[in-house]
């Protein structure tokens, strides 16, 4: 039998097939990519790992996360219902959350969405100052903004370098702040246009160099993206915990919801995927805080947990039946809420286009 196996392996070898030269051997290393390279050897000791895993925190960051959770239950918690059902945010919470004041970001306009470099707002040289004209769209906290930082171009024949960063008071003349949008969710948190017309600015309120907002802008917005899926990580998993115990208790056909495999089948399902965004997300925040590159890792976090809270907020709904579907539960604000997420701060189109492109690269 050996033998006759022997010479069938070689005898194979007279078949040949155009295979692309990236498929060569099960014996050839594969391709890695640049960014699942460690940067260090791990120091693998007879009883444990040197390094401590993703969801392992520090003193300080346990202090934080006590101090977050203490404020959001006690204070925000008794009044989100209030809160979205008269789109404004409580005196009480902006003072507890932005004890500094509150500035907003103005880069979106009606035609420079996911295509912020083609924007329209217009800065003119004269003298030692600026004078600021356009408009922006969906700029969010613009009511309570104390300053807003201002995206507009000093010289559009050089296109996206011409993009300067403005520091602009709420108070100066010509700013004008318009009706907040009537939005579907996060309806607490403010989101105005605001207009530009002739408004005056010191040239010592240019923020950094003059033509490199968009620089500042993508840099803002990329590390901006591990905010927004660590939001929907809490928004998905706020959802999760609030409806798995009605699963537990609600009965039909003589036994609880939660025993019949159908539904634990899709918690199981919504559960991996929620430590899934988990680890995305807290990857992308680690490396940030150390420093190394992670816009791929930024996106994939912001793009995949923004997919997750649609989907796990949905099925919460789905599995509270109608009384999910009632504002007398939170389960339909959590799904309401969790749309802006494939929405604002990169679309996930453009996430996908910016993780392909990073990957592109890497082989």
């Amino acid at each position: 039998m050996e033998g006759a196996a022997v010479r069938l392996l070689r005898g194979s070898a007279l078949v040949r097939r155009n295979f692309l030269t990236c498929l060569s051997s099960w014996k050839t290393p594969p391709r890695v990519l640049k960014s699942s390279q460690p940067e260090t050897q791990l120091n693998i000791s007879s009883d444990r790992l040197s390094c401590a895993p993703l969801q392992t925190f520090t003193d300080e960051e346990m202090m934080m996360k006590s101090t977050v959770k203490k404020f959001a239950q006690e204070q925000i918690a008794p009044l989100v219902s209030t809160m979205d059902e008269n789109s404004k945010m409580e005196t009480s919470i902006i003072q507890g959350l932005f004890q500094n004041g509150v500035g907003s970001f103005c880069l979106s306009e009606a035609g420079a969405g996911s295509d912020p470099f083609a924007l329209k707002t217009r800065a003119d040289k004269k003298g030692n100052y600026y004078v600021i004209n356009g408009s922006k769209m969906w700029v969010s906290n613009a009511e309570y903004a104390g300053i807003f930082l201002v995206m507009a171009n000093v010289d559009p024949t050089r296109g996206y370098k011409g993009i300067t960063c403005f520091i602009v008071d709420r108070d100066t003349e010509g700013l004008h702040i318009g009706r907040a949008e009537n939005k579907m969710g996060i309806r607490a948190s403010s989101t105005c246009p605001v207009t530009f017309e002739n408004v005056k600015v010191p040239e010592a309120n240019v923020l950094g160099q003059v033509g490199l907002g968009y620089k500042y802008a993508m840099s803002g917005l990329n590390i901006g993206r591990i905010g927004i899926a660590a939001q929907m990580l809490g928004l998905a998993q706020g959802c999760f915990d609030y409806t798995i115990p009605y699963l537990k208790e609600r009965i039909q056909f003589g036994k609880r919801l939660f025993d019949f495999q159908g539904i634990q089948h899709q918690v199981a399902q919504v559960a991996t995927q929620l430590e899934a965004i988990r680890l995305l997300t807290y990857n992308a925040a680690r490396l940030s805080e150390a420093g190394r590159p992670c816009v791929k890792e930024a996106s994939m976090a912001k793009y995949y947990a923004s997919e997750v809270a649609g989907l796990t907020t949905s099925k919460c709904v789905e599995w509270m039946g109608g009384v999910g579907y009632t504002k007398d539960y939170p389960v339909e604000k959590y799904f309401r809420d969790a749309k802006i997420g494939t929405i604002y701060e990169g679309a996930s189109n453009i996430q996908l286009n910016i993780i392909a492109k990073h990957i592109g690269k890497e082989y």
